[in-house]
């Protein structure tokens, strides 16, 4: 179960640079930094990359003599890199453009390295529909913003359609271990994918919306009756990459506000933090518990 490239013109490069990542295989050793690594976990920030990998640290049991973690990808200002033993943590920006540069260069390191049997899973946060805040959604298929499961992108001119469809087993291994944590609500549902915040996502509160209230609630409550539970801006093109490169992907978010009642996260920072800590929670958890250490 070796990474699948989908790419033939990578066989006749020489050397292949990681631009983003300041990493290239005439560079670096992969096998030698990367060989062992069998989960990497993706998000948007690079703080939360890092505090993950230093939680992912304490409960594996690998914390390291003072606590620190290097930024592998210190060479660029991109995104930032983490490792502790079999884990890999890794930022991807925001948004479909910035994580899928990032999966590109992520793809291409797991298969120069001879990594097999790779779970990726993406820890982030969302906008939940007719949830409570707090709760987290592990996605079952991603759909863009007209309920469809799939990914367009536009490829030397013509519109490329790709499978959203994530790994059924590994949503149910996640479902799961919430249940044995029983910490908080967790559920499996469809994710709304989004190539913006504010009028995509049917805000009210952006610098431009020409639509009224009314709209948007029947817009959300539509999303809502077709299995939609939660809203974000990555899950389309991480599941069609993922499905491509024969990688079992997962994709976990919390839920800040409940956008059928408001559309400004007001929570305080305090239960914000605490909330972003959830979906990290989890996957530790699974982590941990398909390593035999639970």
């Amino acid at each position: 179960n070796f990474i699948h490239l989908c790419n033939p013109h990578l066989e006749k490069m020489k050397e292949d640079i990681l631009y983003h990542f300041a990493l290239g295989t005439g560079t670096h050793d992969f096998p030698a930094l990367f060989g062992d690594v069998k989960f990497v976990c993706v998000g948007g920030s690079p703080s939360r990359m890092k505090s993950f990998i230093a939680y992912i640290a304490e409960e594996l049991g690998l914390v390291s003599p003072g606590g620190d973690y290097p930024n592998i990808c210190a060479g660029t200002d991109r995104y930032a890199m983490y490792k502790v033993g079999p884990v890999l943590s890794v930022s991807h920006g925001m948004g479909i453009p910035s994580i899928s540069i990032m999966l590109h260069e992520l793809i291409k390191l797991l298969h120069h390295a001879k990594c097999s049997n790779i779970t990726i899973i993406r820890i982030g946060t969302s906008g939940g529909i007719g949830l409570e805040p707090g709760s987290v959604v592990i996605t079952r298929q991603s759909v863009d913003a007209t309920f469809k499961p799939q990914f367009e992108q536009v490829i030397l001119g013509k519109p490329v359609i790709r499978s959203t469809e994530l790994d059924e087993q590994l949503a149910k291994e996640l479902l799961q271990c919430s249940q044995e944590i029983n910490e908080f609500n967790t559920v499996i549902g469809n994710t709304m994918c989004t190539l913006d915040f504010y009028e995509g996502q049917g805000r009210l509160d952006g610098a431009i919306c020409l639509y009224s209230e009314e709209e948007k609630l029947k817009y959300l409550k539509e999303a809502y009756d077709s299995g939609i539970r939660n809203i974000e801006m990555e899950s389309s093109v991480f599941a069609a990459m993922c499905n491509l490169s024969g990688v079992k992907g997962a994709v976990v978010c919390v839920t800040l506000l409940n956008r059928l009642e408001g559309d400004q996260i007001s929570s305080s920072h305090d239960v914000l933090v605490e909330y972003q800590q959830r979906p990290q929670k989890l996957v530790g958890y699974f982590i941990k518990k398909s390593l035999g250490k639970v």
